[in-house]
């Protein structure tokens, strides 16, 4: 079954890491990510660039509205997403649990519709 890891974290909230900190969560993201397609359970992910790039769209009326940046009312946005392969929700959750960002933000799991 497919499911979709959603990566949450505080953009504002959070410290610019220093460069030797970014090399390590980088390095952390790439020895998941390696060990999710050694066992066969990666299909796609990738990080997004910030909340502020986003442009929202909204049909009112039969036009089109624009706005820049995404509206959110919580503290954290999503900042990226794996879609994973995993054999039921128990593991899919074992996989999310090994996210480096499980343990800054938080990974939503959720199973894609078939």
């Amino acid at each position: 079954m497919l499911y979709m890891l959603l990566l949450y974290g505080s953009e504002a909230g959070e410290e610019k890491p220093s460069a030797k900190e970014r090399r390590k969560l980088f390095q952390a993201y790439e020895d998941f990510t390696q060990w999710i397609k050694e066992r066969g359970k990666y299909r796609d992910g990738n990080a997004l660039e910030p909340s502020s790039a986003a442009t929202v769209v909204r049909v009112r009326d039969g036009k089109t509205l624009t706005s820049a940046g995404a509206f959110a009312q919580t503290a954290e946005q999503l900042g990226g997403y794996y879609l994973i392969d995993a054999d039921n929700l128990d593991q899919a959750i074992e996989i999310a649990a090994r996210v480096p960002r499980a343990t800054s933000g938080r990974v939503e799991v959720r199973p894609i519709q078939v």
